[in-house]
């Protein structure tokens, strides 16, 4: 059974620096595809980054390219998302998520596990 817990959202203001932290458990976490994802309110949830199992491969929305960076530790089972400069329109829910297979996607629906979200406001 894979269970995912995100820690590290705070009310920061713009400009801030923040840290999400997703801790999973289960087996390999190695062989999954992992992605972070946000909803603000009255939005629908959203890709923000994905990282591959290997660490190669990095994607991000193009409204946190040079600004989030995705990144995971295979031997502590972790997964990270840096958010640097901080906006309040970065304001939303931060979920983490695991994809079985190799395929990169944005959807969704593609990703087999999600955790229950850490709340990230950013006040201007």
């Amino acid at each position: 059974q894979v269970q995912l817990v995100e820690s590290g959202g705070r009310l920061v203001q713009a400009g801030d620096s923040l840290r999400l932290t997703c801790a999973y458990s289960g087996p390999t976490f190695s062989s999954y595809l992992m992605g972070w994802f946000r909803q603000a309110p009255g939005k629908e949830r959203e890709f923000v980054a994905i990282i591959t199992r290997n660490s190669i491969g990095t994607y991000y929305q193009d409204s946190v390219k040079g600004r989030f960076t995705i990144s995971r530790d295979n031997a502590k089972n972790t997964v990270y998302l840096e958010m640097n400069t901080l906006k309040p329109e970065d304001t939303a829910v931060y979920y983490c998520a695991a994809k079985r297979d190799v395929l990169v996607t944005t959807k969704l629906s593609s990703y087999d596990y999600w955790g229950q979200g850490t709340q990230v406001t950013v006040s201007s």
